[in-house]
């Protein structure tokens, strides 16, 4: 993980102010689309799960790429910590970090929230799971990212005293525009057009996991429109999409609209 000294002072002009977004998601969302939109911010340096590496190592799961995430990126929490409270790469104005709600094991300290602006990204329990089930078919409630994504929301409306806000995939599907704006509002940022759409490829700031995960938003030029997938799952299931729904019902009624 590279550090750029982001605060350099170009003559006598005072360093730019940092606005630090952390964006809180669950697997099999449109998360790394969402960081596409504001990657292609001119402002705006992105950061893709950086907490990745640590909770691999950490918890020995098998992903594909293991081993070349650990080897390629921090393993040590308060390392990734002290990065992404530094100073903001390549000089921009806003740092817009992605984040998987799972990857914040316990042991990982939320002191450093205070410093950023939050963010949480649903995603219709059905349909997450019908495409987390296929790559994982023994996922338990932890792996979607639900329960440790409403510890989070309820840790930064305490210690902040609002309600953080909540966008669904399906309305940002629906509605681009409408909903990135009212985003942008939410988190005192001006809404750029160029959200909206991007150049197709990989990016520098990918993990070296992209070529694992990221082939159809590599080939995206922008948010597809909205199609309602199948949502069927296994029997076996359903006591889980039950508990998925509890949880994400809490955070999509507070969602902007």
């Amino acid at each position: 993980m590279t550090q750029t000294d982001g605060f350099a002072t170009r003559g006598t002009s005072a360093p730019p102010i940092a606005t630090r977004i952390a964006m809180w998601s669950g697997p099999r969302n449109i998360s790394t689309a969402l960081m596409r939109a504001w990657g292609n911010r001119p402002d705006t340096f992105v950061t893709d799960e950086p907490f990745y590496a640590h909770y691999l190592k950490q918890t020995g799961v098998e992903h594909p790429g293991a081993d070349e995430v650990i080897a390629a990126h921090e393993t040590d929490w308060r390392k990734v910590v002290a990065w992404l409270t530094g100073p903001v790469p390549e000089d921009r104005r806003i740092w817009y970090q992605k984040h998987m709600t799972h990857h914040m094991l316990p042991g990982v300290s939320r002191d450093w929230f205070g410093q950023m602006r939050h963010a949480f990204l649903i995603r219709e329990p059905r349909e997450m799971l019908a495409s987390l089930l296929k790559k994982h078919p023994s996922a338990t409630l932890p792996e979607t990212g639900l329960p440790q994504q409403l510890e989070i929301f309820e840790h930064v409306r305490r210690q902040t005293g609002v309600t953080p806000p909540v966008i669904d995939a399906k309305d940002v599907l629906l509605d681009p525009r409408g909903v990135l704006s009212r985003l942008c509002a939410a988190l005192a940022v001006e809404f750029d057009e160029s959200m909206l759409s991007w150049p197709a490829g990989r990016r520098a700031t990918d993990g070296v996991w992209a070529k694992y995960w990221y082939e159809n938003v590599e080939r995206s030029t922008g948010f597809e429109p909205y199609r309602e997938r199948n949502g069927t799952l296994p029997p076996e299931a359903e006591a889980l999409a039950r508990e998925c729904e509890r949880l994400y019902r809490v955070l999509a009624d507070v969602r902007l609209r």
